[in-house]
């Protein structure tokens, strides 16, 4: 009897060991992943979307700050997160030539635009984003900037830069506004002005309307206004603390068909915000 009780007691024993080890190894394969992205990544709501399914394939917690690319970047740089989300390639080939990064990979696109007033008082509909930039320098007529180092700003200031015109700073139409592309469209809005932004978060600023928003899209499908998104792990050999194979596993994930399709179906009022685009380098 005391030998069946300790046969007894060993096999409980065994399997509170196997249990306990079964749940170290499920802990030891999720965990969380910390993400510096862009806020067109989140003003959208695709991470949003992405993230649980990603938790369901495989138990990583996404957790992420949504700021201007430049920022995001030095996020990366600080050693504060895991891996970053952004779209500003230069700063981002930077960003791996200076170590900080492991490997730059594209995962999709979308494109910017400009947008104003329905009227079109300066007549920029149909231009070039060069040509309309300097009709709106030229006539003086209000554009509100994110003025933040963001994708987004980085990539109007090339296009200054790319115009006939000087890049504006102080002048009195130009408004720089230090925030964000949703808060720069509303900005935008309530002085008429003219914007620079891309084409996911314009839709999900647009929703907010019925079929009349007070900005719509007057400048479009200029290769200029091509805007490509990437992801870049974090290198541990800068940043010790750096969860590389948690960022990688994401790398993974976002490239694979499964990923690559749940961008491609993602869609608000039908509209698809961004184009998969991994493994087209």
């Amino acid at each position: 009897m005391i030998k069946r009780s300790y046969i007894v007691f060993l096999t409980v024993l065994l399997m509170v060991i196997f249990t306990g080890s079964l749940s170290y190894a499920r802990e030891a394969s999720s965990g969380v992943l910390m993400m510096a992205t862009t806020t067109s990544t989140d003003n959208t709501g695709l991470l949003e979307y992405l993230a649980p399914i990603f938790k369901e394939d495989t138990g990583i917690e996404l957790r992420w700050t949504a700021t201007g690319t430049g920022k995001a970047i030095a996020l990366g740089r600080n050693c504060d997160v895991d891996i970053v989300f952004v779209h500003a390639p230069d700063e981002e080939k930077k960003f791996v030539e200076d170590g900080f990064g492991i490997e730059r990979v594209e995962v999709m696109y979308n494109d910017f635009i400009i947008v104003g007033p329905p009227d079109d008082p300066v007549g920029i509909r149909g231009k070039s984003a060069i040509e309309a930039l300097e009709m709106i320098a030229r006539t003086e007529s209000p554009f509100a900037s994110r003025g933040d180092k963001s994708g987004t700003h980085v990539k109007e200031l090339e296009l200054w830069k790319a115009s006939s015109v000087s890049i504006p700073e102080k002048e009195s139409w130009y408004i720089q506004t230090g925030q964000g592309m949703i808060n720069t469209l509303v900005v935008a809005q309530e002085r008429d002005a003219y914007c620079l932004t891309d084409r996911g978060t314009y839709i999900t600023w647009e929703s907010r309307f019925q079929d009349e928003p007070p900005l719509v899209i007057l400048v479009e499908g200029d290769a200029a206004l091509r805007n490509q998104y990437s992801v870049i792990a974090v290198n541990p050999e800068k940043c010790e603390n750096a969860k590389s194979d948690l960022a990688k596993a994401f790398i993974d994930w976002i490239v694979s068909p499964k990923g690559q399709q749940l961008i491609a179906d993602f869609k608000i009022l039908g509209k698809q915000l961004f184009v998969p685009n991994a493994g087209d380098e």
